[in-house]
């Protein structure tokens, strides 16, 4: 009878011997044959690739960070800010928009003084006040100081939006807490137009609106500190308020609900905000070193010296306007 061929398979009841060449099952993973060495060098190169050359300097600044946080060694002052959490994070945050989205382009930034106590006084718009934390952005990176908001009373009665602004130097927009920090050397924003400038329709863009009973002047004007005017162009097309729901608005608690073309249309997606062309211009500050503290209980000097940044402001935006070639050019 002709021997079974290895061709027609083993012989019933016979055991298959192994194969030489069989694989195990370290052999068929896809990972087992890659040396150690290959993958710490794979990390290196995406620590380059994502951190730059200094990678492990800031890999291992990043973890002492953390470790600092859990173990709540950090210092905060008597307002809640936390520097290093506003300089690490929210900066880095808000830089990418600041310089992608809006492309903001910043004028006068020599007149922020580089030490001492000052008061920057801005215009205010956007339906949502973006503007107020590009504007700490542009002080933070190009004058190397902390601008520290005064911020109404609705930011601090919001939930997370209330404990991210303490961190982030924000206080109360009340004359005492000013006139503390213009006191100590600190750089302090006020928007005067308050919630009456950003939730103006869109019709009335860039005309200021009242700048209320010149409180941040007598601040000003105790502490001798100069006014340094900020017009900013941009900020009301973000999102163009077209309407708003009153009876809403006062169910909530908020002193508008906006409507604009794209929200509540299109849902979230019409939260995010048009990218429009920024121009910034700080101007030349106001002096108050010559008047006396007394002097600030004149309420005809509060008002000239309130009108007098006010129209300064004016005037500038509209030559920011005639400047700017295009709304999202």
């Amino acid at each position: 009878m002709p021997a079974r061929s290895e061709a027609q398979g083993p012989t019933p009841g016979r055991p298959r011997a192994a194969a030489a060449s069989s694989t195990t099952a370290h052999d068929r993973h896809p990972l087992g044959d890659i040396p150690v060495t290959e993958w710490l060098a794979a990390l290196h190169g995406a620590g380059l690739e994502v951190f730059g050359e200094d990678w492990e300097r800031k890999l291992a600044e990043l973890m002492a960070f953390w470790r600092r946080r859990l173990e709540g060694d950090y210092v905060v002052d008597e307002y809640g800010f936390d520097r290093e959490l506003t300089d690490r994070f929210l900066m880095a945050a808000l830089r990418p928009i600041s310089e992608k989205w809006f492309r903001v382009e910043v004028r006068g930034i020599e007149n922020i003084p580089a030490e001492g106590g000052a008061l920057v006084v801005s215009n205010h718009s956007g339906t949502v006040p973006v503007d107020g934390l590009m504007t700490m952005l542009a002080v933070h990176d190009r004058a190397d100081r902390f601008l520290r908001p005064l911020g109404a009373d609705l930011v601090f009665r919001l939930p997370f939006v209330s404990s991210l602004a303490r961190k982030s130097g924000a206080t109360l927009a009340c004359t005492e807490d000013a006139e503390r920090m213009l006191s100590r050397g600190e750089l302090v924003g006020v928007w005067p137009e308050g919630f009456k400038g950003i939730g103006k329709p869109f019709s009335e863009r860039y005309k200021l609106q009242r700048f209320g009973r010149g409180g941040f002047v007598s601040a000003a004007l105790r502490t001798g500190v100069p006014i340094v005017p900020l017009s900013v162009v941009g900020a009301e097309e973000i999102y163009p308020l077209v309407g708003n729901v009153p009876s809403l608005a006062r169910l909530l608690g908020l002193p508008y609900l906006p409507i604009t073309p794209f929200f509540p249309l299109l849902g979230p997606l019409g939260m995010i905000p048009l990218p429009s062309k920024w121009l910034m211009e700080f101007g030349e500050p106001i002096r108050t070193d010559a008047y006396t503290p007394a002097e600030a209980e004149d309420p005809m000097l509060v008002f000239n010296v309130t009108d007098q940044v006010r129209e300064t402001i004016q005037h500038t935006l509209y030559d920011l306007l005639r400047q700017r070639e295009s709304v999202f050019g």
